[in-house]
């Protein structure tokens, strides 16, 4: 009977034992999880601006480890707007030997918007806004405004918007280069005046070139879900900053399949200070012809490397030329990005302006070097759809033919132009209306009206004013 009490009495220490560990080791494990673990965490940008870094739960709750964006998306959703886009079309009806105007439409489009100031600069897309006769935006909050526009590049597909308030919530810019595949982000629109829309995703590629030999994009791809009226919303990053705006989604159907597709926010920064500061898109020009390398190419070459931009002209004068970049150099990196095709090139030197200087990498017959490259106004362009060169001109030759702007026609390639008269030395100062400036307007406006009607205003050396329409 003793032994038999004496095993009970063991068994009751070992068991109160075994328990006491077992809450003190959980205990224990418990408080260093959650010490080690940071739920949130906020600091201070130079600009006085809170940045949030991404929300965790704990591991227990959450095993997978995946990013609770709810405290971002409360920090920022008030920065993205609803964008409405009302025009006014003039109809016109057959009339004997002529026509007469008809009933004015009213036709309405919608989009987002996102506030990168506090005293009311919007940026969007300009496909939300294009041939607006008034804009209309309205907050998170319900409030509307009548929104200016302050200037558009269609050939990034950009746009600024100016409403009369202060002291609106906004976003901060962030580093659109640095972004990883795989990063978690968040897309958030304002589609329909219907409030905020919230999806997440990640980064599937960047660099995506969506317009194949008609124009080279730069686009961040993702597969969260956008749909239309999110176009001109923000891309965010879990650090709450703005890093593209959600322009386009590839689809048979019209609907999210899985890809979506954003303006990195170092082009759209960019775009909106030259708007800002300049009145018009700065285009900064390395001076080289190039082909993005490949396989098949590089077997016809004769060379190993398989990714890079072969450079097979140098334009004379052309800050490459300069700096002493050779014609079958392979560029590999620019100020230590990556450069694996022209989408890579082109879209990084839209971040930039003339007079930039930029540190580009090159392989030359097997050996890497380096050169500082300063970036060249672009002077010069070749019309293709309308078989004219054209360049830009000093304020003295202007006077000349007495007027304020416009490109010089150097060169007629097309025949029915040149049996109509159109010699070099003539100006073109208007397309559709639009005055001209540079060479960089003219080709923008023109990428934005392909196989479109539109019309030429040309001044002839002596002064006279001639219009032509383009079909």
């Amino acid at each position: 009977m003793k032994k038999y009490v004496s095993f009970v009495i063991i068994a009751v220490l070992s068991s109160l034992l075994t328990l006491t560990g077992y809450t003190y080791l959980y205990k224990t494990q418990k408080q260093t999880s959650n010490k080690d673990l940071t739920i949130h965490r906020e600091q201070k940008d130079t600009t006085g601006q809170f940045m949030h870094e991404a929300t965790y739960t704990p591991a227990h709750d959450n095993p997978y480890n995946i990013p609770d964006f709810r405290d971002i998306v409360k920090k920022t959703k008030d920065a993205v707007v609803h964008v409405r886009n009302t025009r006014y079309i003039q109809q016109y009806q057959p009339f004997f030997f002529g026509y007469r105007e008809g009933p004015v439409y009213k036709q309405e489009g919608t989009g987002s918007g996102v506030i990168i100031s506090p005293d009311g600069y919007i940026v969007t897309n300009n496909h939300v806004i294009k041939d607006a006769s008034e804009i209309e935006v309205t907050l998170e909050n319900k409030q509307t405004y009548k929104a200016e526009l302050v200037g558009t590049d269609p050939n990034t597909d950009v746009a600024i918007l100016k409403i009369n308030a202060d002291n609106l919530p906004y976003l901060t810019f962030g580093d659109s280069d640095n972004l990883e595949l795989g990063e978690w982000v968040l897309a958030i629109g304002n589609p329909y005046n219907l409030g905020t829309t919230v999806t997440s995703g990640i980064v599937s590629a960047k660099g995506r070139d969506l317009k194949g030999n008609k124009r080279i994009d730069n686009f961040i791809q993702t597969d969260a879900v956008v749909n239309p009226g999110n176009s001109g919303g923000a891309l965010i990053n879990t650090k709450g900053q703005l890093i593209g705006i959600n322009t386009m989604i590839f689809s048979m159907n019209g609907s999210y399949i899985g890809y979506s597709f954003a303006i990195p926010s170092n082009i759209v920064r960019k775009i909106a200070d030259d708007i800002l500061e300049y009145g018009s898109i700065q285009k900064g020009v390395l001076g080289v012809k190039a082909a993005e390398l490949n396989g098949e190419i590089a077997k016809k070459l004769g060379i190993n490397q398989t990714e890079g931009v072969y450079i097979y002209e140098i334009e004379p004068d052309s800050g490459a030329d300069k700096a002493g970049l050779e014609s079958g150099d392979i560029i590999i990196k620019i100020n230590n990005i990556k450069i694996a095709t022209m989408a890579d090139l082109l879209g990084y030197l839209k971040t930039k302006r003339p007079g930039d200087e930029i540190e580009v990498t090159i392989i030359r017959n097997g050996d890497t070097k380096h050169f500082t490259v300063a970036l060249s106004k672009n002077n010069a362009a070749y019309l293709k759809s309308l078989g004219l060169s054209v360049k830009n001109v000093n304020k003295n030759i202007l006077d000349r033919y007495g007027v304020s702007h416009g490109v010089y026609i150097d060169r007629v390639n097309n025949r029915l132009l040149y049996q109509n008269g159109i010699r070099p030395g003539y100006i073109i100062t208007k397309i559709n209306g639009q005055k001209i400036y540079s060479v960089d307007d003219i080709t923008n406006i023109l990428s934005d009206l392909f196989d479109k009607q539109f019309t030429i205003e040309i001044v002839a050396p002596d002064g006279r004013i001639e219009k032509y329409i383009f079909q």
